[in-house]
């Protein structure tokens, strides 16, 4: 059986971002720093303390806004100025594989944010949509399902569909595959505004001119209390978590061009 080196690669990276991002990635530090500490004393505890302060960073409202500053783009709202699109492309963000009142598997709350805001792009534009999103690991391939529920749920049609890719720079190169020799080359794209500098990247660096359309900030007001953006939060390790995410990817993405 031969080896799909592509499919190798993606499930390599994903090792990798597991152990290197919240919450395993600060876990492992504690760990092996008290491991280290039985044997060096203090460089073990140092080494431990350091996984308690990236938890603790990650996880607190006050820091993890300041990571968002640094990768969401401003604000804004939605635009009725679609400057010569030709297409909208909205991106899978993951699927919810035990989903029984949908008979099945579903989109999850990424991708359906996503779908969303795309159905009311379209609807606002009349262009086509195209969605993109793959089944790594066999199941049923996102833009299948990111389909169904535009279609039933919605009510807004999908033209296109691309069910091959795994990742974002896939995205971008099987999208280009399938709009540009149509002669679509101006694109609205739809993704949330943490992903959207790496995603707008990839596209257009695929040959795609793009208006980016992000949607779902996680940064900006909280609409709680002050002293709260100091005590760590599940809603604020998840938007840390999701930062340190893009980090990561943004990273990569500039070593990998």
């Amino acid at each position: 059986m031969p080896f799909d080196i592509p499919l190798i690669l993606f499930w390599l990276k994903k090792i990798v971002a597991m152990t290197v991002l919240p919450p395993l990635g600060p876990l492992l530090l504690i760990v092996l720093g008290l491991w280290l500490a039985r044997r060096r004393g203090g460089k073990g505890l140092g080494l431990a303390w350091l996984g308690v302060a990236l938890t603790v960073i990650v996880s607190t409202p006050a820091t993890t806004d300041l990571l968002l500053d640094r990768i969401e783009p401003p604000p804004r709202a939605a635009t009725n100025r679609f400057g010569g699109a030709q297409a909208i492309v909205i991106l899978g963000g993951g699927q919810n594989r035990n989903a029984p009142e949908y008979g099945g598997a579903t989109v999850n709350r990424l991708t359906l944010e996503r779908l969303r805001y795309g159905a009311r792009l379209a609807r606002g534009s009349g262009l086509p949509i195209l969605v993109t999103g793959g089944a790594p690991t066999g199941e049923v391939p996102e833009a299948s399902l990111m389909k169904t529920a535009l279609e039933e749920d919605f009510r807004v049609p999908v033209k296109w569909t691309e069910s091959a890719s795994r990742d974002t720079r896939e995205n971008a190169r099987f999208s280009a595959t399938l709009l540009l020799g149509r002669g679509i080359r101006h694109i609205i794209l739809v993704t949330h505004a943490i992903h959207m500098p790496r995603a707008e990247a990839e596209f257009r660096a695929a040959g795609f001119e793009v208006t980016p359309a992000p949607t779902a900030w996680l940064g900006g007001p909280g609409g709680q209390e002050a002293v709260l953006d100091f005590v760590p939060s599940p809603g604020a390790a998840y938007a840390g978590w999701l930062a340190t995410h893009e980090l990561l990817g943004n990273l990569a993405y500039r070593l990998s061009r």
